[in-house]
């Protein structure tokens, strides 16, 4: 109950830090990624992710699936269990495989926050009959399309393809505040040998979320009250944010065993912050993530990201520093049909740990003649595709 007020009054509060029209850390829900298998690769999936979660890292990568359907879900919690953090997507490529189209649901959100504006009464009396409750809901909704795309004409080897997501931004305080937003994201991937890359360029034409305000009479007193000023209308801007990734594998396709790293760049432009590589133009975050797998079935995971360098608490000085950083790891399970995946993460260092266990599910839908040719399909995708 108490931490539940607690972020009520943090949320509360966001009303305030609404009005800034450019401030860094806009919409960080929409950072935290989605499946559990780039989750425990500390986020470092942009070259080579190749399934239905590829329309959230990137996607380009849409055009790696060969079923006909593929449906992910996802769920998390943070804060004991208090913030909610839902995923749901669906994918299919079209009928001459050239091109796919994804759908995508998030959602991150505290329900049952606790709303005291009408529990104190004038006489100083607590009125439980008064004391309601509200949800804090972020959401967002990507439309997702994806095409091959010939892009280095004279080596056939070069496989690249690029995608796009129109992206819907809804979030909502309880009944006093809702906000609208709209961005694009886009994504290129290629394929050489063994080599994978990927650029995915999120809000590229900058998203603007806009807040409305529906402020009783009652809650506008109680800001005057309490020294806050009385939100009209406002907006948020995100600037547009880089993904780079290079991958490799390091067996050969036809082995039961492969390896895959991946080292991936988070390359934000909305200001100073706390990572590895800071300016006031750009700060980058880079991140690694390791795979193995033992016949495209049994999937052991791992990555470190979120790199800081901070004031060493032992130096009294306070002139030491420390590098810290996120791990993750992981497990996949893949049984014809059914991928699940399992990380083990964090929002934060591992200085003050928010870890959570994540759980994600993948349904691989197929048509009869689909599933023909890809019992019949070669050996590098059976062993090399997610």
């Amino acid at each position: 109950m108490k931490l539940k007020a607690t972020l009520g009054i943090l949320c509360a509060l966001s009303l305030q830090s609404a009005y800034a029209q450019k401030r860094i850390y806009v919409n960080e829900y929409l950072n935290i990624g989605v499946g559990a298998r780039g989750l425990a690769m500390s986020n470092a999936v942009s070259a080579s992710s190749s399934d239905v979660t590829s329309a959230y890292w990137n996607p380009a990568g849409l055009m790696n699936i060969k079923q006909d359907y593929q449906v992910g879900l996802m769920h998390a919690e943070y804060f004991s269990g208090n913030a909610k953090y839902d995923y749901a997507s669906v994918a299919m490529p079209l009928k001459d495989k050239k091109r796919t189209l994804g759908f995508t649901v998030m959602r991150f959100a505290i329900d049952d926050i606790p709303n005291t504006i009408d529990y104190v009464q004038p006489d100083g009396s607590f009125d439980e009959s008064k004391l309601k409750s509200m949800t804090a809901g972020d959401y967002a909704f990507l439309l997702s399309y994806a095409q091959g795309i010939n892009l280095f004409k004279n080596n056939t080897e070069i496989q690249t393809s690029i995608g796009g997501n129109a992206k819907v931004i809804y979030r909502h305080l309880g009944k006093m505040a809702t906000a609208w937003g709209l961005g694009i994201d886009l994504g290129i991937q290629g394929k050489y040998k063994e080599w994978r890359f990927g650029i995915t360029a999120k809000d590229i034409t900058t998203t603007y979320t806009s807040w409305s305000f529906n402020l009783s009479e009652k809650d506008k007193e109680v800001f005057q009250k309490t020294g806050n000023e009385i939100p009209i209308k406002s907006y948020e801007v995100m600037l547009p944010r880089l993904n780079f990734g290079l991958s490799r594998y390091f067996l050969p396709s036809d082995n039961k065993f492969q390896f895959l790293a991946e080292l991936g760049f988070d390359m934000t432009t909305d200001g100073k912050r706390n990572t590895l590589i800071s300016s006031k133009a750009v700060s980058v975050d880079p991140r690694l993530g390791l795979e193995g797998s033992y016949k495209n079935m049994i999937f052991l995971r791992g990555g470190v990201g979120n790199f800081q360098s901070v004031l060493d608490d032992a130096d009294t000085t306070n002139q030491k520093k420390v590098l810290l950083f996120s791990p993750s790891v992981g497990l996949g399970l893949k049984l014809k049909g059914f991928v699940v995946d399992y990380a083990f993460t964090s929002l934060l260092t591992q200085s003050n740990p928010l870890y959570t266990h994540i759980i994600s599910l993948r349904v691989d839908l197929f048509k009869g003649a689909t599933r023909r040719e890809m019992d019949g399909s070669e050996q590098e995708y059976d062993n090399r595709n997610p």
